[in-house]
């Protein structure tokens, strides 16, 4: 009898199984959103996914086949991750006491195993039936993922709604992504915006991904579909560790086969520091095969961060953006580059920053919206990592903004800058008008300021700007021409591979300027 029964429980949990799959098809294809089953089944290896709990809450006698949350172990190009996607088609996909518990205990597989954990978002956030004991799995989902924060990668996928409390779990997580299309993010919604304030506002506007990746800055990446949010994830995760103890991933590099694109970097940056240029396509030149993987592209533009190799190594890349407000450094500009910065130290992850930055956005906007307190941030990030820190200054390092960009003095390790690269407190122009403003005054009476100034100028500049002050003052490890740039780079790190953290003060934590 026991075969038989045996056999019957097969047959009934394949039927029961089928059933679910079908209803939950017929109500995402519509949307055209995939299944939570169907989305894990795109991202992992084929064959990989060991799902945990699958009948876990379900009452078979009604034909409820599970949890809203589908939960398991599989590979991502060969690599093992947590995964969990939140079944929309079953009550909403909506959070309760077996849902969380679900989650909570996929995380600590993770952090047993050493490895990141994907969450895929489509809820209507906590389940209203199960009151405040929803509310207390959310409470120690985020304290889960805090406590797993630094020590393995954690990334959301957002491919339908996130509202209310809801949001703050992938707001805790290392990397956000959104679609175009069907992702939402609001800690409250339409209605009760026009409810309170009487402001009419579409669910795309309040919180879409195009409002998160470019505005507000919760969305690290807007994906134009689900497939290419997947996609950016392999690619991801192809750049970061497993956890916080594993060795930054190597890749095999022949210089044979890479294709980089073979430009001369003196043509890509002007010699006028006024001139803009896409410091995209000087990272492009600078990295293995070309390949820079972005983070934060839509938003805060005048700063670069992102993923790339060089000779094999991966490794995190800050930058500023002369295209974009000159490369200025504001408060989202800072946040971004901090908590990248902070990312990069947590996993073990080389930094090389390349700047060219003339100062800080002036004005009462950015003073008023705290580029004090938010521009601190990036000082904490750079002067308490323990990675290596290799910082090449492009073309010009004013003042604050020099000093945060991974200067030497805040703590970078190899810092070089190329022929010409003007590092001061002020540009040339600015210091002078200062600094000989009488004489200016006296030079406009007589009408020849604007050659006075000329003079001026290029006498301040010839004293006080070039980079050997800066070489031979310590903060400077070398003056380099632009086409040893990459060259550099890559010895540095390789000069650095062996860099262990220096014993910290005790303390319990320091205090950041959060």
């Amino acid at each position: 009898m026991a075969p038989i029964i045996r056999d019957n429980f097969t047959a009934v949990r394949a039927e029961l199984s089928e059933r679910a799959e079908q209803r939950a098809r017929q109500r995402q294809h519509p949307k055209g959103k995939l299944t939570a089953r169907e989305r894990i089944e795109a991202l992992v290896d084929a064959g990989s996914f060991h799902e945990i709990g699958r009948f876990a809450g379900g009452d078979v006698s009604e034909g409820f086949s599970g949890a809203a949350v589908v939960t398991g172990l599989g590979r991502v190009d060969g690599r093992q991750v947590a995964v969990y996607a939140q079944d929309f088609s079953i009550m909403g996909g909506t959070l309760g006491e077996v849902e969380g518990e679900k989650i909570i205990a996929l995380i600590d597989h993770a952090l047993t195993l050493r490895v990141p954990v994907i969450g895929i978002q489509d809820s209507g956030g906590a389940r209203i039936q199960q009151g405040v004991r929803a509310l207390r799995q959310y409470g120690r989902l985020f304290r889960k993922t805090c406590q797993a924060s630094g020590v393995i990668p954690q990334i959301s996928l957002v491919f339908g709604p996130c509202a209310g409390g809801a949001v703050y779990l992938p707001a805790l997580t290392d990397f956000v992504i959104m679609t175009r299309e069907n992702s939402h993010m609001f800690v409250t919604g339409p209605d009760v915006v026009r409810a309170t304030t009487g402001e009419e506002v579409s669910f795309d506007a309040l919180g879409g991904g195009e409002v998160h990746s470019s505005i507000s800055g919760v969305a690290h990446y807007l994906a134009e579909d689900e497939h290419d949010a997947l996609d950016y994830t392999h690619a991801l995760l192809s750049y970061l560790p497993s956890h916080s103890q594993a060795p930054a991933p190597r890749f095999g590099y022949d210089p044979a086969t890479d294709a980089r694109p073979l430009i001369d970097l003196e043509q890509v940056v002007p010699v006028s520091s006024r001139v803009p240029y896409d410091m995209c396509e000087l990272i492009a030149a600078l990295v293995d095969h070309g390949e820079f993987v972005q983070v934060h592209e839509h938003f805060a533009r005048s700063a670069v961060a992102g993923f790339a190799a060089i000779e094999g190594r991966s490794v995190g890349v800050v930058a500023n953006q002369p295209n974009v407000g000159a490369g200025t450094l504001d408060v989202d500009a800072s946040e971004k580059l901090a908590r990248f910065v902070q990312f990069c130290d947590a996993f073990g992850l080389p930094v090389v920053s390349l700047v060219d930055v003339p100062g800080y956005l002036p004005g009462t906007d950015q003073e008023h919206t705290g580029i004090i307190r938010r521009g601190a941030k990036l000082i904490w990030a750079y002067a308490n990592a323990t990675v290596p820190l290799v910082t090449v200054i492009v073309r010009k390092a004013y003042g604050g903004a020099y000093i945060v960009m991974g200067s030497k003095g805040l703590g970078g390790d190899l810092t070089y800058a190329w022929p010409g690269a003007e590092i001061a407190v002020l540009g040339a122009e600015g210091a002078v008008s200062i600094i000989h403003r009488r004489e200016l005054a006296d030079a406009r009476e007589r009408g020849v300021e604007a050659a006075t100034l000329e003079r001026l100028t290029a006498e301040y500049r010839e004293a006080n700007v070039n980079p050997n002050l800066s070489v031979a003052c310590g903060e400077l490890d070398g003056i380099i021409a632009p086409s040893e740039t990459r060259e550099t780079i890559a010895s540095s790190l390789a000069a650095l591979d062996s860099k262990q953290p220096a014993q910290p003060l005790p303390r319990r934590h320091g205090n950041p300027p959060l």
